[in-house]
């Protein structure tokens, strides 16, 4: 006889173990490109974080901190993924309802390392192979992560280990579509605010998509463990 309860079948309402030490395992790496960030910034040759993209932080005798920290991102991002995508296996409407979402945050995950072995340019030089393929896939790579957040959180309600973090990854998710509208907008439309501001809309945007991935990693992280199947059948 199964002395099994609801919350011990597939699609159980909380990660197991292994999974909430992955999830805890991404949170560390976003405080970890956080001060990254932090470093990069105050480090020469002390580009503005109003005016000049993130990238600009790998160009200079200090560039190599920067490269290292689009591949902790694209780490962190590889590894949420990861566990969000053994959270929702287990269920056939789980795994359907983090599709889209994980496809398009996993082109923001791919993206960071791209930017990493493709270098933007130094400021105000022409514009090199390299750079533009680092703008061509940056742009790929925030429009993967907007959408991608979006989609999850949409979707939040078929899982139920997420179902009650809705009412708050949803309208944050719809921040980072706005931000990301902005920093789109403020470039294609509007050029000479872009140069005024571009930077930090940018940092608005990617620290958006970042907090998103930190709140949910540590929703879940943070989360009683399952008991194991062997354990709740006699």
């Amino acid at each position: 006889m199964s002395n099994r309860s609801p919350t011990d079948e597939p699609g159980a309402p909380n990660p197991n173990a292994a999974e909430r030490r992955w999830f805890r395992l991404v949170a560390l790496l976003v405080v970890l490109y956080a001060a990254l960030d932090v470093v990069a910034q105050l480090l020469p040759p002390h580009y503005s974080a109003i005016t000049q993209a993130e990238s600009d932080l790998a160009v200079g005798p200090y560039g190599w901190v920067m490269t290292v920290n689009f591949v902790v991102r694209g780490v962190l991002s590889t590894l949420f993924l990861l566990a969000l995508w053994r959270v929702a296996r287990s269920t056939a409407e789980g795994r359907a309802a983090v599709r889209a979402g994980t496809a398009f945050l996993g082109i923001w995950a791919v993206g960071a390392f791209l930017l990493a072995a493709f270098p933007t340019d130094v400021p105000s030089t022409p514009i090199s192979w390299h750079g533009a393929i680092h703008l061509v896939v940056a742009l790929l790579a925030f429009f993967g992560g907007a959408v991608g957040v979006f989609a999850l959180a949409d979707h939040f309600e078929a899982l139920p280990s997420l179902r009650a973090a809705k009412e708050w990854a949803f309208p944050l998710a719809i921040v980072v579509v706005v931000l990301f509208v902005v920093e789109l907008g403020a470039g294609f439309a509007v050029p000479h605010l872009a140069a005024r501001v571009g930077g930090l809309t940018e940092r608005l945007f990617l620290g958006s998509v970042l907090l998103w991935i930190l709140l949910v990693s540590v929703y879940l992280g943070f989360a009683p463990a399952r008991p194991s199947p062997a354990a709740t059948v006699s």
